[in-house]
């Protein structure tokens, strides 16, 4: 039962800590948002460009009816507040040989295509690679990304109940590995490896089950008219609406507790707020470091932050163009994959990189402009040591190599288009520069990685960084995560309320009465 005066400080204003707003919100708790950005989105931000504000974060909409059950809960419609395109075109795809492929919604022009681009062979590998994906993402959805505590036992236990699906998930196999007996067209092992790092891991390294990733894709890929970052400002708009408050611009200084549990939030502008109930949509590394304050730094393992994942060299721009035919998703491949993960894994950027170009103007019938918004990213390693560095060494690893495939940029954008991995840890304390979290290399990666509950009574985590993990949709089933068990939570300490005083009267003890933490003030 939520009663009249329960209150939640949501820290972040990126997806997960949006979903969390507008769950709690809508559950009738006062919910304050507080957000060092001066906008919402936290990684799905805009920066200002010639041709107006270009996305510098997220440019992929999947899973749409995650976003569809928020406006849900005020009676509202997605639709209303946004204008989106499917995708007819999920992406086009080019290689140094020349050759080009384009992916569709439409499952059975995919196949044709890959037909066309490959022979019949690789046609049937695709669309067995599909089915697999199909099953592999039906059987661990709710299981793992509905959950919001998975454990080993228990998927153990669904498995067994569906042994068929043993070999599909290929449990000791790396990506690459699993790619390598599923595709005869080392071109189509490239694509669908590239997968892997939609959450932030190399196909060398990463599980094959992440080979699911392509279901979510093919199930539908949306645009957002004015760029994603228009998606965050209906989420904080509809969060609003529900009663939640905003403060932008403003950092937390420190989370502090009374005795082992939250007991308010304190910014750096020396504002105090006294609640019991914190969502943290911040990378949690950041409270492992102390970033705010020492009572949090317990509150999640180190298991659950590092190894890091991948960061990336992000050009976010207007310019003119000339060359290939662009659509709205293209990603240009480098000769050999391995140049472009060993380097990385060895901490130093991509030799040859695979490198995404979202052009943000071009969609089924656009006609744009001469002057276009481009987002353009190269994976990297995190940072080490925060400095920035490497800016000259990220222009001659993106222009040249796409001016190859034939795509030339006029003008190419200035030093301050561009966001490297240090860049990314300045804006994203605690994060390394790394934008997804916690590494998904190895089996067992996404059983280490936070949950919604945190080791701080009455601290919550949302966000790429929790589980389900990165993603855009992913991050707002974390806050889905977050509010479910902040509302289990009081219904349970409303219960015992009720409860504790059956038979007889109810008296204070000493032995429970707070006890101020040395991060609370005296």
């Amino acid at each position: 039962m939520v009663g009249q005066k329960d209150k939640a400080v949501v820290i972040g204003a990126g997806m997960g800590g949006l979903a969390s707003a507008i769950r709690l919100a809508a559950a009738g708790l006062d919910v304050t948002v507080i957000e060092a950005m001066n906008a919402p989105g936290g990684k799905m931000r805009t920066v200002e460009s010639a041709a107006g504000p270009v996305d510098a974060g997220p440019t992929v909409m999947t899973m749409r009816h995650v976003f569809d059950d928020l406006f849900d809960l005020a009676s509202k419609r997605l639709d209303d507040h946004l204008t989106l395109h499917r995708e007819t075109i999920l992406a086009r795809h080019w290689w140094p040989d020349g050759s080009a492929l384009d992916l569709y919604a439409d499952p059975e022009a995919s196949i044709d295509a890959v037909g066309k681009f490959a022979g019949k062979r690789a046609a049937s590998d695709f669309a067995a690679f599909s089915r697999r994906a199909a099953q592999l993402f039906t059987t661990f959805e709710g299981p793992m990304m509905q959950a919001s505590e998975p454990t080993l036992p228990d998927l153990t236990r669904h498995v067994m109940r569906r042994p068929g699906i043993i070999p599909a998930m290929a449990p000791t196999a790396t990506l690459a590995r699993q790619l390598a007996k599923q595709f005869s067209d080392p071109r189509l092992r490239q694509l669908f490896g590239r997968y892997a790092t939609y959450v932030g891991g190399s196909p060398y390294q990463s599980p094959a089950i992440l080979g699911l990733i392509w279901h979510a894709e093919a199930s539908g890929v949306w645009g957002v008219d004015g760029g994603m970052h228009r998606l965050a400002v209906a989420l904080e708009s509809l969060a609003k609406d529900l009663g939640a408050t905003f403060q932008f611009g403003t950092r937390v200084a420190e989370i502090e507790t009374i005795g082992d549990h939250v007991g308010a939030v304190r910014t750096e502008a020396g504002d105090r707020i006294e609640t019991d109930r914190v969502v943290f949509n911040g990378d949690p590394r950041a409270l492992e470091l102390g970033l705010v304050g020492s009572a949090a730094t317990m509150a999640v393992e180190p298991k659950g932050t590092s190894p890091r994942s991948l960061s990336a060299c992000v050009w976010s721009f207007a310019s003119a163009v000339s060359g290939p035919d662009l659509t709205h998703h293209n990603v240009f491949f480098g000769s050999d994959p391995r140049d472009e993960f060993d380097p990385i894994a060895a901490g130093r950027l991509p030799e040859d990189a695979t490198l995404y170009v979202c052009a943000q103007d071009r969609r089924s019938g656009s006609d744009p402009a001469q002057n276009e918004r481009f987002e353009i990213i190269m994976n990297a390693p995190p940072t080490t040591d925060g400095t920035v560095k490497d800016i000259d060494l990220c222009r001659t690893r993106t222009f040249p190599p796409l001016a190859r495939h034939g795509l030339i940029f006029a003008p190419e954008p200035p030093d301050e288009a561009l966001t490297t991995p240090a860049m990314f840890d300045q804006m994203f304390p605690g994060s390394a520069g790394s934008l997804y979290g916690l590494s998904p290399h190895g089996l067992m990666a996404a059983f280490q990685r936070p949950t919604a509950r945190s080791k701080v009574p009455g601290l919550y985590l949302a966000g790429g960084g929790a589980h389900p993990g990165a993603g855009v949709p992913m991050a707002a089933l974390s806050g889905k995560h977050a509010a479910e068990a902040i509302l289990t939570d009081l219904a349970s300490t409303s219960t015992s309320r009720q409860t504790a005083t059956r038979g007889g009267t109810s008296t204070a003890s000493a032995t429970v009465a707070p006890e101020l933490s040395r991060s609370s003030p005296s």
